[in-house]
């Protein structure tokens, strides 16, 4: 249930925002059931606060929004002023994408609730929810949508971005499953889309990001999925050439009842990893598979005649694979995102991969390769706002460290990592990975696909009054001011 917006910190600030007037701002405040942040609140520096530590940025105000009419209410208010606007949800965007400086942030995470209706197995989410709520309600039922690998993560930006995890290869991406959004509109409309009202929003919604409203709500059709089989199987660096081709072979070639996403990593000094491998910079494969417990042995023998030095595959409940990363990966570190899709990995490419792997900087440092195959490769390049259906992998490379003192060591470790294997990709990334660099690749990808979102996005949001994204940027209209 949402917070009581009451029971949270009173002001201690004048209550004065510079460069808005205040009888404005003040009519704001009081048609809000949730709360409007504004600096020199108690709280304001807490409710800037995003994801990824390496961002900073302060807006004017925080519409912290209970329900629907407050999102309208905030966006009415950012339109008629000309403000930047921001929309968060969990806050996870790597780029920092769901906050702004000196604008509007439209604040979802009041707005939490899951739904499920087991007789149809669809599932009604609430806009600022996040994965594990969702995974935890259906998992009663023994259900499951597909989404990430963290738990914390929120709903709306995975979803709008695509969306990619264990279960991609049995039942495709996240918007695979999207029945329908309820959005607030550029123009104040509250619509609701998907195959028969909008159906072009609905196209664009799934995989465009948050480039045409509000999502408030979504519906997504869930799938069954109970215990399964799960967790990670290392192997030493020095045997990364080998595993990276052995992997590159059998993915494709498993059933799709069984998905593993390829690792490098430092192996983290805690239960359950034994302490001989410690702090050892590993390659990995973390798998999940929802098929037949009579089949498994068969199924992982090639995978164990591989010798990894630890094999912890076990019997689980599908939600504590989902959140095995989440004591790892708290919110407050430093992050540097680079990524790219990948239709093939070659033997050069394989080389440059290790190189970089025995210099990972960090801990918490990684390298994955999301697998793109099996029902992701159902749906055609056009069938959705994501195009890249007939890639292999999703690569993501990212810095991390708790420290801003080793900010420059994970970007700097980042770039070039990517750098050097960009010439061996399919030329764009998946958007939720991508960081703030330019046009030229959100054109690059969308592919085919980035025209239509133009006229989607000339249709419902012609001045452009959501930005604050991996923008599509609309023909027609003058932009906003910032």
């Amino acid at each position: 249930m949402p917070l009581d917006p009451r029971s949270e910190p009173a002001r201690t600030g004048e209550g004065r925002t510079p460069g808005l007037p205040p009888g404005r701002v003040e009519q704001l405040r009081a048609r809000l059931r949730g709360r409007l942040v504004r600096p020199g609140d108690a709280d304001y520096e807490e409710h800037c606060r995003v994801y990824n530590a390496m961002i900073h940025k302060r807006p004017a105000l925080i519409a912290r929004c209970a329900d629907v009419a407050d999102v309208l209410a905030a966006v009415e208010f950012a339109r008629e002023q000309g403000l930047l606007l921001a929309v968060r949800g969990g806050g996870h965007n790597g780029a920092g994408l769901g906050t702004c400086d000196g604008g509007l942030v439209v604040d979802l995470s009041l707005m939490r609730g899951v739904r499920v209706a087991p007789e149809s197995g669809t599932v009604r989410v609430a806009g600022g929810s996040v994965w594990g709520e969702v995974d935890h309600a259906t998992h009663a039922f023994g259900l499951a949508v597909p989404s990430g690998i963290i738990s914390t993560t929120g709903v709306g930006g995975l979803t709008l971005g695509g969306g990619l995890g264990h279960l991609s290869r049995r039942y495709g991406l996240t918007i695979d499953s999207l029945l329908a959004v309820d959005m607030v509109l550029a123009d104040g409309r509250f619509v609701t889309a998907n195959a028969q009202q909008h159906p072009d929003l609905f196209w664009a919604v799934r995989g465009g990001g948050g480039n045409f409203g509000v999502v408030t709500s979504f519906l997504f059709q869930a799938h069954p999925v109970d215990t399964i089989l799960g967790g990670p199987t290392l192997w030493s660096l020095d045997r990364a050439e080998e595993v990276m081709r052995w992997y590159r072979e059998f993915i494709p070639t498993a059933p799709e009842t069984l998905t593993g996403f390829f690792a490098f990593l430092v192996v983290p000094p805690a239960a359950p990893f034994p302490p001989h491998l410690h702090l050892q910079k590993m390659c990995a494969v973390v798998w999940c598979y929802t098929g037949d417990p009579a089949q498994a042995d068969a199924l992982f023998a090639p995978v164990r005649a591989m010798a990894p030095a630890l094999d912890g595959v076990q019997t689980m409940p599908y939600p504590a694979l989902q959140t095995m990363f989440d004591a790892l990966y708290p919110p407050g570190l430093q992050w540097y995102w680079r990524a790219d899709f990948v239709r093939e990995l070659g033997d050069e490419a394989i080389s440059r991969h290790v190189a970089f792997a025995h210099r990972l900087p960090t801990m918490h440092s990684t390298m994955h390769l999301y697998p793109i195959d099996g029902a992701a490769h159902r749906a055609a390049p056009g069938d959705t706002a994501f195009s890249f259906r007939n890639a292999r992998w999703a690569e993501v490379i990212v810095g991390v460290d708790p420290s801003p003192d080793k900010a420059r060591d994970i970007t700097t470790w980042t770039k070039d990592y990517w750098d050097a294997l960009h010439p061996y990709s399919a030329g764009g990334a998946y958007v939720n990975f991508l960081m703030d660099e330019g046009q030229e690749r959100v054109q690059a990808t969308y592919q085919d696909n980035y025209a239509r979102l133009v006229e989607v996005k000339d249709r419902y949001d012609p001045n452009n009054l959501f930005r604050v994204n991996q923008n599509i940027r609309p023909s027609t209209g003058t932009p906003l001011r910032h």
